[in-house]
């Protein structure tokens, strides 16, 4: 379902495209599929990290969190490069060195992607947010908390954020189970100091 670009703050944490709008104008639709193509090529980006965009005539916002020391940096320079960018205003929030973090976010790994009834979203397992999505073209909102009217996008349909052990998870999943499933996972992971779940169940866009 296509959607107008628009920078909005985040909708419900259950809801998943936005309502229905109008469609993009050829140039706008140009522009999205160019900055996520650009995006979408940062070799840094990956679990740790979340990206989200919105565009509107020419200006791209970011948002996200940045594991990677230089996804901040890359992640504007790539949104420049596409066409129809004039400006890029940039909220990607860099997250802290810690040790204690970077063990929390691969207990945390372990614990979703070798699960078995989670198995499928795990790199190589047939879902896959973002290169290979089954939406059609145009941007995508989806209803996240933080990152309201935002296009997600990466290789991981999940993933985790680690700030100060507090543990985040979001993504875009295809049932209300798989995100059950994910929260409990990541709740039994030892030493955090609580488990933020937001993340999005996908519905099929009405025919």
């Amino acid at each position: 379902m296509k959607v107008s670009v628009q920078i909005a703050v985040a909708v419900a944490a259950a809801v998943v495209l936005s309502g229905a709008q109008p469609s993009l104008g050829a140039d706008s639709k140009s522009s999205v599929d160019a900055i996520r193509h650009e995006l979408l090529q940062l070799p840094y980006y990956g679990v740790f990290d979340f990206l989200a965009f919105s565009y509107d005539k020419g200006t791209v916002t970011l948002m996200g969190y940045a594991y990677h020391g230089t996804l901040k940096h890359d992640a504007t320079r790539a949104a420049k490069r596409a066409s129809g960018v004039d400006q890029v205003i940039d909220k990607v929030e860099e997250l802290p060195t810690s040790q204690y973090d970077d063990e929390l976010r691969w207990k945390t790994y372990y614990a979703i992607y070798r699960d078995p009834f989670l198995a499928r979203y795990a790199p190589g397992g047939g879902v896959l947010w973002g290169h290979r999505h089954p939406f059609d073209d145009g941007f995508h909102a989806m209803s996240f908390l933080r990152f309201p009217g935002m296009e997600p996008l990466g290789d991981y349909p999940l993933h985790i954020i680690v700030k100060r052990g507090t543990i985040t998870l979001l993504g875009v999943l295809d049932s209300e189970a798989d995100k059950t499933v994910a929260g409990v996972r990541a709740r039994e992971v030892p030493g955090s100091f609580g488990v933020e779940n937001e993340l999005v169940v996908e519905k099929a866009p009405p025919r």
